[in-house]
């Protein structure tokens, strides 16, 4: 672990100088520059000061915990294509199953499915951005097409197909993750 570098890193997002840093610790300037480019390691004691001055504790700075992903790139998709159910899944948000919903891009072929699912206490939400499928729930069925969404609690077995002629393409959001 690069330890000056998250200390610099940390006082850089206060709006602190190595100056400000110092006098607010009771330590030089240079004994600061020293620790941020690692040419001197601080005391226990002297990093607890230097932790707590710039809002943070020693648990959380050794944690290693990366910061929280927002914004996700093609780069991040995982994609698995299945031809003989004539679907493609696209994970869109890569390891969604930590989260308490994970959503997918689906594209079915004409005549393609998804793979059932068995009920679970959850639910699922769906939008279609292109074609026209159809949500067989159970026993019932029911038919969505481009610019229309469903929503639904995940108490029967359930599966999407689709049923024209075109490729379609929706996302589909389920929660607690289920694909």
């Amino acid at each position: 672990m690069d330890i000056g570098g998250k200390i610099k890193e940390l006082r850089v997002k206060m709006n602190l100088t190595q100056e400000e840093l110092a006098n607010r610790c009771e330590l030089s300037k240079g004994f600061i520059s020293q620790v941020e480019r690692d040419l001197t390691s601080p005391s226990i004691a002297t990093l607890l000061d230097i932790l707590e001055t710039l809002g943070t504790n020693i648990n959380d700075f050794f944690s290693g915990a990366e910061p929280e992903k927002i914004v996700f790139i093609k780069d991040d998709v995982f994609t698995r294509e299945d031809e003989a159910l004539g679907r493609r899944i696209d994970w869109i948000i890569p390891n969604a199953q930590k989260n308490l919903m994970e959503p997918i891009l689906i594209t079915l072929s004409p005549g393609g499915r998804s793979e059932k699912i068995a009920p679970y206490e959850g639910e699922g939400f769906g939008y279609v951005i292109r074609g026209v499928v159809v949500l067989n729930m159970g026993t019932k069925k029911h038919r969505i097409k481009r610019g229309e969404s469903f929503y639904y609690k995940a108490n029967a077995e359930h599966f999407l197909e689709n049923v024209s002629g075109r490729d379609a393409e929706l996302i589909w959001v389920s929660t607690p993750p289920n694909f």
